[in-house]
């Protein structure tokens, strides 16, 4: 990337953890000692997109044991038919209002087409 070799020693001598970068200002850089406006522009814009992306997981993975559930009985009731013991399961019925986060939880976890098998 474009950060310089001395800012990325910087994060090392103090000792910045993850969650430690996600937090940090103009400021709090400022304070380790990055001192270039070029510099201290890029690192916020990335820190902005690792934020972003972060979120993104986050809400996959700690929000919604609704949408876990459905997947879960679906692959349940799948598992129950391929064993013969009830006939072929529609596929999972959604609220609308939990439609889209429970298509972006089984694309995270059945990534391509895999997802299909859940989503039609």
């Amino acid at each position: 990337s474009g950060i310089p070799d001395d800012v990325v020693g910087l994060f090392k001598e103090n000792k910045i953890t993850g969650s430690e970068l996600l937090a940090s200002s103009m400021e709090g850089l400022k304070m380790i000692g990055i001192e270039r406006a070029g510099t201290l522009w890029l690192l916020l814009e990335e820190i902005k997109l690792l934020k972003q992306a972060s979120s993104d997981v986050v809400t996959l993975i700690e929000h919604s044991p609704y949408c876990f559930g459905k997947i879960l009985d679906h692959l349940r009731l799948k598992q129950l038919h391929s064993q013969g013991f009830v006939k072929e399961p529609a596929l999972p019925t959604v609220c609308d209002l939990q439609q889209s986060r429970f298509e972006k939880v089984v694309k995270y976890y059945f990534p391509g087409d895999s997802a299909k098998f859940i989503l039609g």
